[in-house]
């Protein structure tokens, strides 16, 4: 059976994944230098074009001859790439990137039956966009000979993904994308489909800012601990760039930055946390203009489901940080979730369009296309302890014998693994997203109270030494024990 391609147009990295049947697989699409990742660059050496990672390795070496707006921008104005004496466009190297990668692919999975493009929200925030940028893409799907089935809104697509967590479609999610040179926040609703209601971009606020950030920030570090500047020299600083963009990519608690020349090696070990508080303006910038979204499109940060993007979850503290504002339930998208929910959306319901005019743009999806979870009836309760109370709080939150500290937490999260909870609860609970319990500190004590979707304005508890926390779904129970550790 012929496979049908989702192609992600993320200008941080174009993915594709594959369908046949059921059977959803990413696909493995190398470039020449055998790297899979897909940055949105271009670059130009003599006559020679080269494309994603490969590009980007010359951004700091020939920065006068790499191009990385081409995808944003998508029109016909001149790039700074020049060729004969005339700049090339932003729609010429978008078209030379998209022959690239579609190449590719079809050299790692096949000749497919039909494509489906999962595009950024930005593609089709207004008729005039939708018009020039999907205009664009069909051209590009026409002379390339592309079997174009349809074109679908990133954001909806990763909600399609099969190997994606489910949501809940009783609440609003909120998909949250950093790319390379903007943020995109999508709020979707869920009736008979899936639908996008409230989309806004954040300019500048992508991973050229952040990456440009991290990287001096880490040079000037560097500097003081070797004596050694990276930035005398473009292949030194693109080498340092390339080391900073993985030790962000891996969340790794460390890195050992090395830097070799003709004289001796240099070498400095970065914390995460240093990584962490360079990023903490960026991420601050982010999360509070979500939070102003939200609050603008009339919704409660407690009633909407934060879907992260791969891109956007390897944000340090981006997490803990919407949790603190109260975006309490959260989920992680897979690495091209888009990729592999738009080849799904095209393997079960499009057809190949044969007059490119008839493919169809859709912000919307059925509701059967998506990675829903069936809402379980689940309940939690605070037992109080029969012992007199205690002026000395809790100090730990106990399960199955295992302590967890709760200290310094303006919320501690208890739920499934999806939810990545501050404590985790047994797998039994891992299918239900809902099941998430938050404890709130106000005034140096922790308060428990109901689930807020459910019962929003029930009054808090006080959470003391001795009490008991039961929460039940279906048939699996869990019991958490709150105590006070001297020394603690």
């Amino acid at each position: 059976m012929p496979a049908t391609f989702g192609f992600e147009l993320s200008d941080a990295g174009f993915l594709a994944a594959s369908c046949e049947g059921n059977d959803v697989r990413p696909l493995a699409v190398t470039d020449r230098s055998g790297a899979t990742d897909w940055p949105g660059f271009a670059s130009l050496e003599g006559s020679e074009y080269s494309f994603g990672r490969t590009a980007e390795d010359s951004w700091f070496v020939r920065p006068r001859f790499v191009a990385h707006t081409f995808w944003s921008k998508l029109t016909h104005e001149p790039s700074a790439i020049v060729v004969g004496g005339k700049p090339l466009s932003f729609s010429e190297l978008a078209y030379f990137f998209l022959r690239e990668f579609a190449h590719r692919a079809i050299a790692a999975g096949g000749a497919p039956e039909k494509i489906v493009l999962a595009v950024p929200g930005a593609y089709l925030k207004d008729a005039v966009a939708e018009d020039e940028k999907i205009g664009f893409l069909l051209g590009m799907a026409a002379d390339l000979k592309l079997p174009l089935a349809g074109v679908v809104d990133l954001a909806c697509a990763s909600l399609c993904d099969p190997h994606a967590p489910g949501f809940t479609p009783a609440l609003p999610v909120v998909v949250v994308d950093v790319q390379l040179e903007a943020a995109e926040f999508s709020l979707l609703a869920a009736h008979e489909r899936l639908e996008r209601k409230h989309y806004l971009q954040l300019p500048d606020s992508g991973y050229v800012r952040l990456m440009k950030h991290l990287t001096a920030t880490m040079g000037n570090r560097f500097l003081r601990h070797t004596a050694f500047d990276i930035m005398e020299d473009g292949r030194i600083e693109q080498a340092f760039f390339r080391q900073t963009k993985e030790f962000l990519a891996r969340g790794a608690e460390e890195h050992r930055y090395q830097i070799n020349t003709v004289r001796r090696n240099y070498e400095m070990v970065a914390k995460h946390d240093q990584l962490a508080g360079d990023a903490r303006a960026f991420v601050d910038t982010l999360a509070q203009a979500l939070a102003g979204f939200v609050d603008h499109t009339g919704h409660a940060p407690g009633h909407c489901t934060i879907a992260l993007t791969s891109r956007s979850a390897t944000l340090p503290g981006l997490e803990a940080r919407l949790r603190s504002l109260g975006f309490l339930r959260q989920l992680r998208l897979p690495a091209g979730a888009a990729a592999a929910g738009a080849a799904r959306i095209g393997a079960h319901r499009l057809v190949a369009a044969v007059d490119l005019a008839d493919v169809p743009v859709e912000r919307s999806v059925p509701l059967s296309d998506t990675r829903r979870t069936a809402p379980a009836t689940w309940e939690t309760r605070l037992h109080k302890s029969r012992r007199k109370a205690s002026d000395r709080p809790p100090t730990h939150a106990i399960i199955d014998g295992f302590g967890y500290s709760l200290a310094g937490r303006d919320a501690f999260m208890i739920g499934g693994a999806a939810a990545r909870p501050d404590l985790e609860l047994p797998d039994a609970f891992s299918a239900d997203p809902n099941c998430l319990v938050a404890l709130q500190r106000e005034s140096g004590r922790l308060w428990f109270s109901e689930a807020p979707a459910e019962r929003a304005g029930t009054p808090p508890i006080l959470v003391e030494a001795g009490d008991r926390l039961s929460i039940r779904t279906g048939s699996a129970v869990a019991e958490i024990l709150f105590a006070h550790c001297s020394g603690a």
